[in-house]
Parts: structure tokens; sequence; C-alpha cells
């Protein structure tokens, strides 16, 4: 019944958010921090063996799914920079921070805080990046970070933790652990996605197509860590290659993998933010002989020496690469604008929560860890303060910097070009067919396949043409309103047919499915 309440609570939260201006995540570990002193809520305490294996794999890739890869190819340089350098960097800076700001805390256990909140949350920096609408280069530079930067994280934390528990580690041995944890984790991914996509076309269901498109990524997560590779990277690297390569599954399929996922990311990604917001009582339970101001210093500190290191790693890691002449031929002028948003889209979630929750109670003498309580309190004020401060003020901020928009006419024009180009191939491969008698058709039925090539060649191009003077509309528009109007006038009489059990519902439903592909190739998302 918790978990019910819970998935509930946060969808029915989430959707409220979408008709607000708040974020959606903001309003989502508000209300965790609000439900969680309701009388007779239970503790929701984030199990990392629940967490990692459990939430990140599917989070991860649907988010690499989305992705592009030659986007990322492209920018390839400014995300490793991130997503390996940055997380090392900040994993360095706020271990030391630590170490000096708080007495008694030895340095081996603030390295272990300093890894713990050095990524950046792929479930915050894709949701923010979905709202606000950042440039494409950004948002790939964004969604490259946070696919990759956990896998650095997750090693640099089991390097300190292994120091501070007495396991004797040394920095060579971390560069190792980190190295096979990345090439193992790479090269699982590498193993897996060929046959996997094979699989993927060569079922003929749909329905088993997505059933195996729901395994993938706790398949690719398991195998990896079992062989003690990044699980991370392994799952990023399948969901690529699949999403690079998913034209060559059959269009249902498409369909319903669109649907299932949409709704498995929502549904996660609200889950997994409203637990942030309950984990507060469990947090301040053990803060033990931290509190007041004291507990509040050190909060502050350590969210301020997180948000500045960001921009001390960004800003050399963006403009320092271009004295090299071959990347400033490769790649256009930068602005102060880009690498500020970047420096302040560094959202902590979920990940770093659980990666705390994970450190053992006692090292290997038997004695307590060291602050393990206090880590586990700056963990979560760093997440609490990173995405109520960057994320509330990150949309005003890019209004603020007033980003060129996306110039609409321009990508229109490529469009039609593109449908262009594929509609005379198609149309060649009809006459082709057509001049074999074996594929003979009446007149008005080869009439009817040219005139939907015609009408889907010369659609792209109405939207470049003048709008309706009374609606606003483009020729475009108002045919796709109208053929969705008659739809909707079959469905009615199919419903009524059904009722009066002209037809029964077998056929019903064929006839539904019929009419929800054709309203599918008539709608156009505007939003």
């Amino acid at each position: 019944m918790p978990l019910l309440l819970l998935v509930a609570g946060s969808a029915a939260v989430a959707a409220a958010g979408r008709r607000v201006p708040v974020p959606v995540p903001l309003l989502l570990v508000a209300a965790g921090l609000a439900v969680s002193y309701v009388p007779g809520v239970p503790d929701y305490t984030l199990d990392p063996h629940v967490v990692l294996p459990l939430l990140l794999p599917p989070l991860l890739y649907t988010a690499a799914t989305d992705s592009s890869y030659l986007d990322l190819r492209a920018q390839a340089r400014p995300v490793a920079l991130l997503s390996v350098g940055y997380v090392l960097f900040a994993t360095f800076v706020v271990g030391c921070a630590a170490y000096l700001i708080v007495p008694g805390l030895p340095l081996t256990a603030a390295l272990v805080l300093g890894a713990v909140v050095a990524p950046p949350d792929a479930v915050a920096a894709t949701a923010v990046a979905r709202r606000v609408g950042l440039p494409s280069r950004i948002t790939t530079i964004l969604q490259g970070e946070s696919l990759v930067n956990d896998a650095t994280a997750i090693t640099a934390f089991k390097v300190a933790l292994a120091a501070a528990v007495g396991e004797g580690a040394t920095w060579a041995g971390g560069i190792g652990e980190f190295l096979i944890a990345a090439v193992g984790g790479v090269g699982v991914g590498l193993v897996l996605m060929v046959p996997l996509h094979w699989l993927r076309t060569h079922l003929r269901e749909a329905l088993l197509q997505n059933t195996l498109s729901l395994l993938i990524p706790f398949a690719a997560y398991a195998v990896a860590e079992q062989v003690h590779a990044s699980g991370v990277l392994a799952v990023v690297v399948v969901a690529l290659y699949l999403g690079h390569r998913a034209w060559e599954v059959d269009f249902a399929t498409r369909l319903q993998e669109e649907a299932v996922w949409k709704m498995v990311a929502f549904v996660l990604e609200s889950a997994v933010f409203a637990l942030i917001g309950l984990q507060l009582p469990v947090v301040l339970k053990g803060l033990g002989e931290y509190e007041g101001a004291e507990a509040a210093w050190y909060a502050l500190a350590v969210f301020l020496v997180v948000a500045v290191a960001r921009f001390v790693w960004v800003y050399p890691a963006t403009f320092l690469p271009r004295l090299s002449a071959r990347v400033r031929a490769r790649e256009e002028d930068l602005s102060w604008k880009g690498p500020f948003v970047i420096g302040w889209a560094g959202m902590r979630g979920v990940v770093s929560l659980a990666i705390a929750f994970s450190i053992p109670l006692t090292v290997h003498g038997g004695e307590p860890f060291p602050e393990r309580n206090l880590i586990l309190f700056l963990t979560f004020t760093t997440v609490i303060g990173t995405l109520v401060v960057q994320g509330v003020s990150l949309p005003p901020l890019i209004r603020l910097l007033k980003f060129p928009a996306h110039d609409v006419q321009a990508e229109t024009l490529a469009e039609a070009n593109a449908q262009a180009q594929a509609s005379r191939a198609a149309e060649q491969r009809l006459d082709d067919l057509l001049a074999d008698e074996r594929n003979a058709l009446p007149a008005p039925l080869a009439d009817r396949l040219r005139t939907v090539l015609e009408r889907r060649r010369n659609a792209v191009w109405e939207r470049l043409g003048q709008v309706n003077s009374v609606t606003g509309e483009t020729v475009d528009d108002t045919y796709r309103r109208l053929s969705r109007a008659m739809i909707s006038a079959e469905r009615e009489v199919f419903v009524r047919l059904r009722d009066g059990r002209y037809i029964d519902d077998e056929m019903l439903r064929t006839l539904l499915r019929r009419l929800d592909l054709e309203e599918a190739a008539a709608y156009r998302e505007t939003t």
C-alpha cells in the first residue's frame, strides 16, 4: 500500500504541476517534504539495492534512446570533460572543502561525500532541458553528461569508500578500477547491442518486442555489474545504438514503445523526486550531535562549494581547448552565456542520495563509519538546495539571457526538402512496382496511392504558406483538424453500431485501431 500511494500521489502532483509555471521536479520534492510530516505516513528509506539496479537503468535507457548519437558524438569533448573530468574535480574539491570545514571529519570520509554529491542527476537535467527549451547544443551536452557521469561518480565513490573503511586503496588502484569499470561497461554494451537489435527486428509481434524493450536496460545493467563493469555505461551504449537504429523496427512496435516508455518515465521520474522529499525525516533522525546553526552552516558551505566548483571547471574546460586552431576551426564561436547555463544547470538528485545511503554503518575495525549521518544530511541538503535554487531560477535565467530562438522557418524548409526527396524516391518505387504485372492494381487504387504520396509531400510546404485570416491556421493545420473531425465521426458510428449489436467488440477494436493509426498520421505535435 505505501508503494501504491507513493506512485499514485507523485503522479497526481506531477500531472497538476504541468498546469503551473513552477518546475514539476520542485513541486514533487516540496510535496514529499510536506507529506513526510503527515501523521501515519511511513518512512520511505531509499534502498540503494533498489534505486541503482531497478530505477536507474530504465531512466537512463529512456533518456539515451531519446538522445541523438550523432549529436553526442559531435559534442564528445565537452561531454567527456563534464562527465569524467568535472565529476573527479568536484569529488576532490568538495572533499577537501568538507575536510577543512567540518572539524573531525577524516579526509577519506570527506572524499566519500565529494563523490556522492559530484554527479548532476540524469532525471533532473533531462526534465529541466525538456521544460525550458534550451538551445540544442547545450541540451545535448547536459544530456550527454547526465548519461555518463553516474558511472564516474559510482566508481570514485567505491575508491573513496575503500580507503575510508580501511581497505588500503591507492591512487593507482583507483585509476585501475575506474578504467576497468569504464572499459568493461562500454565493452558489455558493445557486445550486447547487436544481438539485442537483431532480436528486436526478428520478433514478429509488437507485444513481444515491447516486452523485450522493457527488459533490455535491466539485463544490460545486471550483466555489466556481474563482471564488475559499469552497468550505467552498458545501458547507455545499448540504448544509444538501439535508438539510432529504431527505424529498422516495425511501425507498430515504435508506436507502442513510445507510449510505454513515456508512461514508465513519467511514473519513475515522479516517484523519484517525491522520494527525495520523503527522505527528510529519515535523515534528520540520525543527525545526532549536529543541530541548529552548526548543521545549517555546514549545509550552506557544502552547497556553495558544489555550485562554485562547477563554474570553476566549466569555463576553463570550455575556452581553454579553443586555444587550439583545430578546435576553433571545427567549432563555432562561443559566448559566455552557454557555459553559464551549463554551470548553473548542475542539479543533484536521487542517485546521490541512493549512493549516500549505501555507505556502511561501520568500518573494517568495527567502529562506526565516521560522520555517516552528517554525510547523509549534507547530501540531502545539497540535493534539495540545487533543485530549489537552480531548478527555480534556471527558466527565468534562460529567458533573461535571451538565447536565439529556433528558426522555425528554416527547420520547416529542411523538413520540406527531406520530404520532397523521400517522396520522389517513393514515387519512383511505385512506378517500378506497378510496371510489374504481378502488382497490377485498378486505376482508382493506384491513384489513391499517388494522392496519399502527393498529400504527404505538399503538407510540409503548405506550412510555409499563408495562414487562414480567420483562424490563424495554415492550410495543413486546417486539413489535419478536419481529418480528425471526420475520424471522430466515424468512431462514434462504430461505437453506436457496437452498442446496437450490429458488430461485436472484436470488430470494433479492429476498426478503432485502423482509425487510431490514421489519426496518428494526421496529428502533428504542436507543443
